[in-house]
C-alpha cells in the first residue's frame, strides 16, 4: 500500500461530521492525489444494513459483545470494498471513525476491555491501521448538550448513554492520544467549527507535504 490512511475519531458531540464535511472539499483542492471520504460503521451496502441494526434504538437487548462483534463486521466489509482498493491504488482515504471507535466504546464505555476488543478488530483489519489520526476532544457535558441539541429528535443507542458512559469513553480516547502520539493529533473541539476545520486541515497537510501541492 502506498496510499494515506487518515482517520476522524472523537466522542459523540465532537462534531466529527461536520468537520469532515467543512475540511473534505478544501482537502480535495490541495491533495495531490485522489481523496475518498468514508464512514464507519458504514460506507458499503453490507455495513450500511449493519449500522441500522447496531444503532436502532429498539435494540434495547443488544448484548455489548454482539454491538462489538457487528462493528468489526462491519468494518471488516468496508475495508476489503472501499479502504484496502483506494490504498492499494496510492490514493488518501478519509474514514470518520475507525478502531479507534470501538477501543473507546465497546472496550471502555461497555467495559468489555480494550484489549478484548483490539484482538477482535486485529482479526476482523489482519492489524490495518491509519497513518493518521484527528482526535477532535470535547468534554462530555459540551458533548452532549450539544446532542441534546442539535439531534434531539435522531438519538441512537450510543447517544442516549448517560454521563458516566460518554466520560469513559472519552478518558479512553484520551489514553490513545497519549500511547499514539505520532499517530493521533489532538484537537480542542470546544473550539468553532471553522476553527477546528482550520487546525484539522493544517494538522493533516503539514504531517504529509508529499501528499498536497505546496500552499
Amino acid at each position: 500500500m502506498n496510499g494515506l490512511f487518515i482517520t476522524i475519531e472523537g466522542p459523540d458531540g465532537a462534531g466529527k461530521t461536520s468537520v469532515l464535511e467543512e475540511l473534505y472539499p478544501r482537502l480535495q483542492l490541495e491533495a495531490t492525489r485522489k481523496i475518498e471520504k468514508t464512514r464507519e460503521p458504514g460506507g458499503v451496502r453490507i455495513a450500511e444494513k449493519i449500522r441500522q441494526i447496531i444503532l436502532d434504538p429498539k435494540n434495547e437487548e443488544m448484548d455489548e459483545r454482539t454491538e462489538a462483534l457487528l462493528y468489526a463486521a462491519a468494518r471488516r466489509q468496508h475495508l476489503i470494498e472501499v479502504v484496502l482498493p483506494a490504498l492499494n491504488e496510492g490514493n488518501i482515504v478519509i474514514c470518520d471513525r475507525f478502531v479507534d471507535s470501538s477501543l473507546a466504546y465497546q472496550g471502555a464505555g461497555r467495559r468489555i476491555g480494550m484489549p478484548e476488543i483490539a484482538n477482535i478488530n486485529e482479526f476482523a483489519t489482519e492489524g490495518t491501521t491509519p497513518d493518521f489520526t484527528l482526535y477532535l476532544d470535547v468534554d462530555s457535558d459540551t458533548g452532549l448538550h450539544r446532542i441534546q441539541k442539535n439531534r434531539a429528535h435522531q438519538y441512537d443507542r450510543l447517544d442516549s448513554e448517560g454521563l458516566e458512559f460518554h466520560q469513559r469513553v472519552r478518558h479512553a480516547y484520551l489514553k490513545l492520544a497519549e500511547e499514539n502520539p505520532v499517530r493521533i493529533h489532538k484537537i480542542d473541539a470546544r473550539m468553532g467549527l471553522q476553527d477546528v476545520v482550520e487546525s484539522s486541515y493544517s494538522a493533516i497537510v503539514e504531517a504529509y507535504p508529499a501528499f498536497f501541492k505546496s500552499l
